[in-house]
């Protein structure tokens, strides 16, 4: 990439700056988007695919690891040439598409490949994305995401933890998840006002069925959506004390102390 100008040039040259409306904070220290590459890998020639990469910081450090292909995905269109002359300087190696990421098939983008996740998401985006990637029909090898702080801790939290909720459930029936990387709010163009930390996601060899992660879904918006009650009061709609007793599960419990495979237990019984 020695043609390329630096990030900061690149940006001026094309009058280019974040839109809050797209929740845009920008990684352009390379040294920053490199460790977070290395964090995500190694790929071992697997695809990477990469969600708003902006102007690109993070997609030229990922275009220097052994990914076989980057894939970047931008919704911004004010990006798109920027982004084309960073693959004109890597010629098979990225891809850009233009869409939302919300309603792109990443299948139809792969060819039958597998591929990792690595991204700096927009904030507005973060959890819904990572729910669709969780699951969806499509399944990564790894996820490697970053989120403002509140939400990462909320991805890796522990039960008997004040962050300890639904999203804690969903991610870790699926993945095992850890918080890899904080990263204070000067790290972004412009600074958010909030600081953002990196999570890194490895599927379990055997996750939860389709059937079985939509009643988790169901049985943990019940359970959280009244987190103070009793699992008796908050699972009643989906039969309350008995349904916990199928599962071997105190009623008398709270949401917060239960732990993931108590809720696949909940989950699985909704189901029998």
């Amino acid at each position: 990439m020695t043609g390329l100008p630096p990030l900061r040039d690149a940006l001026e040259a094309h009058g280019l700056s974040a839109d809050k409306r797209f929740g845009q904070h920008f990684l352009l220290d390379l040294n920053v988007t490199r460790k977070i590459a290395r964090l995500a890998g190694p790929f071992n020639g697997d695809v990477v695919i990469e969600v708003g990469p902006g102007p690109g910081g993070l997609t030229r450090a990922l275009l220097e690891t052994d990914a076989g292909a980057v894939i970047a995905v931008e919704k911004d269109r004010r990006f798109i040439p920027l982004l084309e002359e960073l693959a004109a300087d890597n010629v098979g190696r990225l891809r850009v598409v233009e869409g939302d990421a919300l309603k792109v098939a990443e299948t139809d983008l792969l060819d039958g490949r597998s591929a990792h996740l690595v991204s700096n998401l927009p904030y507005n985006v973060g959890t819904p994305l990572l729910i669709k990637w969780l699951t969806g029909p499509w399944r990564p090898r790894s996820l490697t995401l970053m989120f403002q702080k509140e939400v990462a801790d909320r991805v890796a939290a522990r039960p008997g933890t004040g962050t300890y909720g639904r999203l804690s459930v969903i991610s870790q029936s699926v993945c095992i998840a850890r918080v890899v990387m904080d990263l204070p709010a000067r790290a972004f163009t412009p600074p958010p006002k909030v600081a953002s930390a990196v999570v890194r996601l490895d599927p379990h060899a055997e996750p939860p069925s389709p059937a079985v992660l939509a009643a988790l879904e169901q049985v943990t918006a019940a359970a959280f959506g009244q987190r103070r009650k009793m699992l008796r009061s908050s699972l009643k709609a989906l039969g309350g004390a008995e349904l916990c007793h199928a599962a071997g599960i105190s009623p008398d419990a709270r949401a917060e102390v239960i732990d993931v495979a108590g809720f696949l237990k909940l989950a699985q019984a909704t189901l029998a």
